[in-house]
């Protein structure tokens, strides 16, 4: 079973842009593993706790990478 696993920041994606990250990658595994992969792909979009991700040693935090409110708006 194909498994993807993203994990983004939390309350940076709208509900459409959730939806747009497991449809596109559904269909990559498709493009990919060919039909089969269609009904056996698992896509897991996590959103971590501001504060709770790093990179380099440092803790980020949405107030240090400016404005990250997901596009459109804030419909969650």
């Amino acid at each position: 079973m194909p498994f993807a696993n993203f994990k983004v920041p939390e309350k940076t994606l709208t509900p459409k842009q959730k939806e747009e990250i497991v449809t596109r990658t559904t269909e990559l595994y498709v493009e990919i593993y060919g039909e089969r992969a269609r009904n056996n792909t698992m896509v897991l979009v996590e959103e971590v706790a501001d504060g709770g991700w790093g990179i380099s040693g440092n803790v980020l935090n949405l107030a240090m990478l400016g404005d990250a409110t997901p596009a459109g708006g804030s419909d969650s």
